[in-house]
């Protein structure tokens, strides 16, 4: 456990070197790819049991996904964000998921948490972990309780009958249906970044975009036009945000370009968080750049229009 991502008083997402201090800890295990309401409910529970007995609240998690599949719902700057952002978690820790690691026996790795002050783990009903993933719930309940750890396994969280999963939300993202992604999710499916300088095209037309080219093991959205929220260290805006190639002006390379409504200013080399709020439409070629210009100002339009909407219908 040597290499960390520390969320809390340190900075977000801050390399560095060391372990982690021997103190009374709550230990939150898991993945927790995408954050959904399945994390949420490990992740309330052990910031809860914190609060109560006055210890720190940690969520362990990887640097990648030790599945099969390597895709990934989001970045590991936006997991850490989102766990504490949603709930209040005093440390992020992330390990490097190597080939030591992924060999270690089950017991070996509790042995090592417990070491470095964790008292009470606490994880999901379909955990597994150690060499092979033979470690799993049961085996986490027995050792926890002959070594004097405390131990709860959250049961499984199902909405209309569907289990909450990072497995079912790829489905979802996959199909560009973002909406009924955030029920499952309990947030938008979000995508952040720095800014990449772009040909401008969007900025010569009268909708200057902000790219960002995320990384190749990222899930991206089903190639489309999305309404988004885009946030900035200027705050939050609405906008459009298009997913894919942009076949109009010959592009080859999937980007992830967004036109901020009402934005003012130069994003370059900056930090962007697209919410992806709902599908609008396919990714289209047009004739000319006149007609794409005029999409673009409807689908800035319609993205208007829904978000009134929803403003309306929780008012």
């Amino acid at each position: 456990m040597d290499e960390t991502i520390i969320a809390g008083n340190d900075p977000l997402c801050c390399r560095a070197q060391g372990s982690i201090p021997c103190v009374p800890s709550v230990v939150a295990l898991g993945f927790f790819d995408g954050v959904h309401l399945g994390h949420g409910a490990l992740l309330r529970l052990t910031a809860a049991i914190a609060a109560r007995e006055g210890w720190r609240s940690v969520a362990l998690t990887f640097d990648r996904c030790p599945g099969k599949d390597g895709r990934l719902l989001n970045t590991v700057e936006d997991r850490v964000r989102l766990i504490r952002e949603g709930y209040g978690i005093h440390r992020v820790q992330v390990l490097p998921f190597t080939k030591e690691l992924m060999a270690e026996p089950w017991e070996r790795f509790l042995e090592k948490l417990a070491a470095k002050g964790a008292i009470h783990l606490v994880c999901g009903w379909d955990y597994h972990f150690g060499w092979q993933g033979r470690g799993n719930p049961e085996l986490l309940r027995s050792w926890c309780a002959a070594n004097g750890l405390g131990c709860d396994v959250i049961p499984r969280l199902t909405i209309d009958g569907i289990t909450v999963s990072a497995t079912f939300l790829k489905t979802l993202i996959e199909a560009g249906d973002v909406e009924t992604a955030a029920r499952y999710y309990g947030h938008p499916h979000l995508l952040s970044g720095v800014v990449q300088q772009g040909r401008r095209l969007g900025h010569t037309m009268g909708f200057p975009t902000a790219n960002l080219l995320p990384p190749p093991e990222l899930l991206l959205p089903r190639d489309g036009v999305y309404a988004v929220r885009g946030r900035t260290e200027d705050g939050m805006y609405i906008g459009v945000c298009n997913v894919g190639t942009r076949p109009t002006v010959n592009g080859h390379r999937r980007t992830v370009e967004t036109w901020l409504s009402g934005f003012d200013g130069d994003l370059y080399g900056r930090e962007l968080t697209v919410e992806f709020c709902r599908f609008l439409r396919e990714e289209q070629k047009f004739p000319s750049l006149e007609a794409l210009k005029a999409e673009i100002f409807r689908n800035r339009e319609d993205a208007e229009a829904w978000f009134a909407q929803q403003k309306e219908t929780k008012e």
